[in-house]
């Protein structure tokens, strides 16, 4: 478990820097729905997901953006979910060392979760460890693609440091997945403010308390599921 978990920072220490200047715009959910029904355009979803799925590098920054906020519009978004074969990968994880045969088992069980959510940031850091281990390149690169392609939509769209600049996620993972990426750590306080959660970080060098994230469509999702 140490080494995924060491799999993970050097991975996403590499995007920290690149985190700290980049241009943020908050996206506008309305104009994104209508855009991705649009068959024939730059940001038709099926064809978006489809580049998604072959982990294209040429896609835009607006494509990455219209890829990710655009999948809370889909039929399979469903932030609340916890798939059962979930357990089984984290008790494969709770090992330090592992079998090829382990290994194989971490990427099976990953794919299961990306099947279901193909943005778990999670899902694709454990994969990438054991494609790593397993020395299986090419399909190490496409997951580092594709974990690169959600991480950067996540970050144009605030730096997080106020409501009106909070980051937006489609899912609450990803909230504690941009702390780690920003060298944050959770302070162990979570607050939901309007659509807004608030998480205090623990003490650090830059003097920030706290982010803030906007979760419109996991509440949007959550208020579906009682009517």
């Amino acid at each position: 478990m140490k080494q995924v978990l060491l799999i993970l920072f050097i991975l996403l220490s590499m995007l920290s820097g690149y985190a700290q200047s980049f241009y943020f715009e908050k996206p506008d959910y309305k104009e994104i729905e209508k855009a991705i029904k649009v068959k024939g355009s730059d940001y038709y979803y099926s064809a978006l997901m489809e580049r998604y799925h072959r982990a294209d590098t040429t896609m835009t920054l607006e494509e990455k953006r219209h890829l990710y906020y655009g999948y809370s519009f889909q039929p399979k978004y469903s932030p609340y979910d916890t798939p059962d074969f979930a357990d089984s990968l984290r008790a494969v994880l709770q090992k330090d060392q592992h079998s090829d045969s382990e290994l194989k088992r971490i990427v099976k069980y990953a794919d299961l979760l990306l099947a279901d959510n193909p943005f778990d940031l999670r899902a694709i850091n454990y994969q990438l460890y054991a494609l790593e281990k397993l020395e299986k390149q090419e399909a190490f690169r496409k997951r580092l693609n594709q974990m690169n392609i959600t991480i950067e939509a996540l970050l144009s769209s605030g730096d997080g440091l106020k409501k009106e600049s909070a980051f937006y996620v489609i899912y609450t993972t990803h909230e504690y997945d941009l702390l780690d990426i920003l060298g944050f750590q959770f302070g162990g306080q979570q607050s939901l403010i309007e659509h807004y959660d608030y998480l205090k970080v623990a003490e650090n060098p830059s003097q920030v308390e706290g982010m803030y994230f906007d979760v419109s469509p996991c509440l949007n999702s959550l208020n579906k599921m009682f009517k």
